[in-house]
């Protein structure tokens, strides 16, 4: 999955996802103890999946915050 493809989607959408690759992880590692797994690199690629869509969720998060900050009449409480 690429970046670019997630910063395009929602958050609730990459929340879905980020759902969907956890239940998908949680049989990939229970398909490897019971020595079923076909591909051991699927493990990791999932990972690398997840980690991405919270990687592009906390960049909107921070992008989302600077917006708000940079925006006229926007006092900081200091």
């Amino acid at each position: 999955m690429k970046a670019e493809t997630l910063r395009e989607m929602s958050p609730e959408e990459l929340d879905a996802k980020a759902q969907e690759l956890r239940e998908q992880l949680l049989k990939l590692r229970f398909q490897q103890s019971t020595g079923q797994i076909e591909s051991p690199q699927m493990l990791r690629g999932v990972r690398k999946d997840i980690a991405r869509i919270l990687t592009v969720r906390r960049q909107k998060e921070i992008a989302a915050k600077a917006a708000s900050a940079a925006a006229p009449g926007a006092e900081s409480s200091e």
